[in-house]
């Protein structure tokens, strides 16, 4: 290929990219450089999944130079996630959204861009746009304060009278999406703030970079509004199967499936939806910008269809509506209300235990974060009917504690994929349970002498799966610790 180059290009060179290398073919491709020096080679591509960054810059010959790939585009399975998102907006907004996020690509840009030798950005359409220009300016002086660059992008395509309030609101639109969406007050600070620029510019009304601005203003504060209801919904559910006992298994299942399924029936906050889509149409039209596949022909789900999944469930109605049809078919009333409990209870172990949904932005004892963003899980085509914490994973977490009482007994529970070789503080544990399917168990009891202190830290050794794709590696979803 390089001889065949040099005939019509000579000044051309050749890069390799190792995104997707295995660890074996990382080596082959180091040692091959050591042995063979080449000189047709200019340099090596670095993008997601590769190895390293630093790694990779360092083992690279200094004859070589390290282009970088930035993947300034995706929310979700990519390289650079949103921080800390709510899994509302994972399974709604979804991997290709309107995602300005300057404080968090300026962070990201100073961490990486140092061991290569420049870049060319990693887009996949206009939903990037706030981000392509921020990492070019970085690139241009890296030391450029981002207030400033944000401002000047605002004066560029909307005018010196809204610059600063419309930098404020593009900084906003990022402190939407930081933890919980539960009780995010920012939320609904920004959509009032983006309204009251789009009453004050109608002369703006055609400009696309405006239209996906404020449409995300819109879209977030639907969801957290969905979200608040339905999440309400399926608490006042899971206290209609406290009476389960009293009223019959399949009466309260029969009850509790007609109150969480007031999601689908009794519809909130439809004015913001409808803006979405007035605002997803006008993109169509200034633009082509394809926000559904049905609608606009949008290449996949997964492909910054954001109307396609703006209803998805927020809670778990889909999952219990499959777990009652499997409970109905249980031969005693005894087996139904100890299930029924069981689901009550999922999330909330009582006093003295703990729970947490891996990855979930309201983790309360997880402290590692997931490496690539790959920790959502994607399956029929973003409808997925699994438990919403079954969607959440990591593939080695660790968690923390630091007020379990050291005279008690108790039970870590993992719930995940394929294999869970759990530590705790340190030392290994061995299991009386383990199971390896979606939403079953593994139980590893807790020996009182590694809490003396009543402090636990738990973590999970990586097994060796580095032939399998991502999508079959081990992972875990949920974790308990249950004083018996």
């Amino acid at each position: 290929m390089s001889i065949l180059l040099q005939k019509h290009h000579p000044d051309a060179g050749l890069w390799v990219s190792l995104q997707g290398f295995n660890e074996e073919k990382v080596k082959y491709f180091f040692k091959y450089l050591e042995d063979q020096n080449p000189d047709w080679l200019k340099g090596v591509v670095y993008g997601p999944s590769s190895p390293p960054i630093e790694w990779e810059r360092e083992h690279l010959p200094k004859k070589y130079q390290h282009r970088f790939y930035p993947d300034i585009t995706h929310t979700v399975r990519c390289h650079y996630p949103a921080e800390n998102w709510d899994q509302a907006f994972a399974l709604t907004l979804g991997r290709e959204p309107c995602n300005p996020q300057p404080l968090l690509y300026t962070k990201l840009f100073n961490k990486d861009a140092k061991h290569t030798d420049g870049f060319i950005t990693y887009s996949d359409g206009s939903h990037d746009d706030v981000n392509k220009v921020l990492w070019s300016q970085l690139g241009w002086d890296s030391k450029g304060d981002v207030r400033a660059v944000i401002v000047e992008y605002c004066r560029s395509f909307f005018g010196a009278k809204v610059a600063e309030e419309c930098a404020d609101g593009i900084f906003a639109l990022e402190q939407n999406w930081v933890g919980p969406a539960l009780g995010n007050k920012v939320i609904g600070e920004t959509l009032a703030l983006w309204k009251k620029l789009e009453i004050d510019n109608p002369g703006l009304a055609d400009n696309w970079r405006w239209q996906q601005l404020i449409m995300r203003a819109y879209y977030d504060a639907y969801i957290q509004a969905r979200l608040t209801y339905e999440k309400g919904l399926e608490v006042e559910a899971y206290q209609i199967l406290g009476n389960a006992k009293t009223i019959g298994a399949d009466k309260a299942m029969t009850k509790a499936l007609d109150h969480i399924q007031r999601a689908d029936r009794k519809l909130v906050s439809q004015e913001l939806k409808r803006k979405v889509f007035q605002y997803a149409d006008d993109l169509f039209h200034s633009i082509g910008a394809q926000t559904s596949v049905s609608k606009y022909n949008a290449r996949s789900a997964e492909r910054g269809a954001v109307l396609d999944l703006i209803d998805y469930p927020l809670n778990n109605r889909w999952w219990l509506e499959d777990e009652f049809k499997k409970i109905r078919e249980f031969t005693t009333e005894d087996a139904k209300l100890a299930r029924l409990e069981f689901i009550r209870n999922y999330e909330f172990p009582g006093k003295g235990s703990f729970y947490d949904n891996i990855s979930s932005a309201d983790a309360k004892h997880v402290t590692s974060e997931t490496d690539d963003a790959i920790d959502y899980l994607w399956e029929n085509n973003g409808l997925s009917r699994k438990r919403l914490s079954t969607q959440l994973f990591q593939f080695t977490p660790t968690l923390e504690y630091d007020d379990l009482d050291p005279n008690s007994n108790y039970i870590i529970r993992v719930s995940g994929y394929g294999e869970a070789l759990l530590r705790a503080n340190g030392e290994r544990l061995k299991s009386t349970k383990y199971e390896k399917g979606f939403e079953q168990f593994k139980e590893f009891p807790l020996p009182k002498n590694l809490i003396k202190e009543g402090k636990l830290k738990i973590a999970f050794d990586k097994p060796d799966e580095e032939h399998l794709n991502w999508r079959k590696q081990s992972r875990v979803t949920d974790v308990w610790v249950l004083k018996q």
